[in-house]
């Protein structure tokens, strides 16, 4: 059985995972440590990851001691950069190494990119000479790109070979206990670069004399380039429902294979960040907010700088209100209109923006369509200008009993949800025009252009269609 992250536990794990907290604490601090390492076995490893946290450094250190082997690397994997840290620093050098030699690929460079210089040449030295050359390869590729992504971890297979041999170089090559993606296998020529993707279960299945040449079938439109942007690596895997895909570099070779479960990562991410921006917060490059072990100074510091941005845009608005302050005055039956107008107008952005966001993200809108996407919004606007603005004159009038200001509020209301719709598309697609995240930009800036151009308009309108105030 395997967890999230394509790691084996046993089948006998406890239900409730929370609880083996205090009954480990409890064997600790009588040093029953003959009955914690069955204990741990019975864990999976992304839990015990989960929980670190609720264990002192002390315990730390000893309950890492009495992993096995296998499950000591899926932890240390599973681990926040800074537990990573303080176990690689509290660790004797031999123990730390050993783990290190048998992280996986990505993994173990993603590590290795935020320690320090020094304690990276370090390990460097402990390292065995392979391993430290494929980190400073993966080290290269920039972060947010496939070959980031990917892991060097897989084989390659020949196209002359038979079935029967190629089965025989898979269990060769793999442990029982290796974590590696063998849904598909990959086929190249003796430069490494890539011929065709053969099944796993196409190879089993196939006569144990019969050439892979014969079993394999194109790569071509599931290969991805090694400096390919993560959202477009998302795409292919969502497009072809991929678990596995082949990296190669400039020259069409083979450099490494990105799996499933890395993918799933850059879509909760992706997910997390926007739900965060949608939010009014700080995205954190999607990292997840955990009240468990979250800080007042975390949720400070995610919070305050998009209220403090947002306050200045509401300076404007108080601006605005102030400059016809006269106008208020004289028809005060206005002011009962300005929230229901702000409201249905930040309303009508926000559908636009998260509709061309979500379309921006799954390949839906590009610059190629860009006209058509335009024209279908701009002209829905107008019909839902002319509704919601209908709504609004009728609300005046049964409020008010006044044609005139009922004719202000609905002909502000049209313009307003026109003006917003137009806001709602216009920011996403420049903001990815220039290379910015577009659901920075779209959820609160939407709001807050629509807030002071909206109350503008308002009053412009009322100047021209009230007498009491020409």
């Amino acid at each position: 059985m395997a967890n999230g992250n394509g790691k084996k536990y046993n089948k006998k794990a406890p239900s409730m995972t929370t609880l083996f907290v205090p009954e480990l604490r409890a064997l600790l601090s009588e040093k029953k440590f003959s009955e914690v390492k069955p204990l741990l076995s019975h864990i999976p490893s992304v839990d015990i990851a989960e929980r670190w946290h609720n264990f002192s450094d002390q315990e730390k250190i000893l309950i890492f001691k009495l992993f096995s082997f296998r499950l000591a690397v899926e932890v240390f994997e599973a681990l926040k950069f800074e537990d990573q840290s303080f176990l690689l620093n509290n660790l004797d050098n031999a123990d730390v190494v050993q783990v290190l030699n048998e992280m996986s690929p990505d993994e173990r460079a993603n590590l290795f990119k935020d320690l320090p210089q020094k304690v990276m040449k370090k390990f460097f030295k402990l390292m065995k000479k392979e391993e430290v050359e494929d980190v400073r390869e993966l080290m290269t590729y920039a972060e947010g790109t496939a070959g980031a992504l990917m892991t060097t971890d897989y084989v390659e297979l020949k196209r002359e070979m038979s079935a029967r041999s190629a089965i025989l170089k898979l269990q060769d090559s793999l442990s029982f206990d290796n974590d590696f993606d063998i849904g598909s296998i990959y086929v190249t020529d003796n430069e490494h670069r890539l011929l065709g993707v053969v099944g796993l279960q196409d190879l089993i299945k196939a006569p144990q004399d019969m050439l892979l040449k014969d079993i394999m079938e194109n790569a071509d439109f599931i290969k991805i380039n090694d400096q390919a942007p993560d959202e477009e690596v998302a795409q292919v895997f969502k497009r072809y429902d991929l678990t596995n895909a082949p990296v190669i570099n400039a020259k069409d070779e083979l450099s490494g294979v990105i799996t499933i479960d890395d993918i799933v990562d850059i879509i909760d991410r992706e997910a997390t960040k926007e739900i965060y921006e949608v939010g009014k917060m700080t995205a954190g490059e999607g990292e997840v907010i955990s009240y468990a072990t979250a800080t007042v100074k975390e949720l400070v510091q995610r919070r305050a700088g998009w209220l403090i941005f947002l306050l200045m845009f509401d300076f404007l608005t108080g601006t605005v209100l102030k400059t016809f302050q006269d106008t208020l005055s004289t028809v005060v039956s206005l002011v009962f209109f300005i929230p229901m107008l702000l409201d249905t107008g930040g309303n009508a952005g926000a559908q636009s923006s998260i509709t061309v966001i979500r379309g921006l993200a799954t390949g839906d809108v590009s610059f190629n369509n860009v006209k058509r996407v335009v024209k279908l919004e701009l002209f829905a606007a107008l019909f839902m200008g002319v509704i919601v603005g209908g709504m609004a004159f009728i609300r005046a009038v049964l409020l008010q009993s006044d044609p005139l200001v009922a004719l202000v509020v609905g002909v502000t209301m049209f313009l307003i949800v026109l003006l917003a719709i137009a806001t709602g598309i216009t920011l996403p697609l420049l903001s990815k025009k220039f290379g910015l995240d577009p659901a920075v930009l779209a959820g609160p800036i939407t709001t807050s252009v629509v807030d002071v151009i909206g109350l503008i308009l308002y009053f412009k309108v009322a100047q021209l269609f009230l007498p009491i105030l020409r």
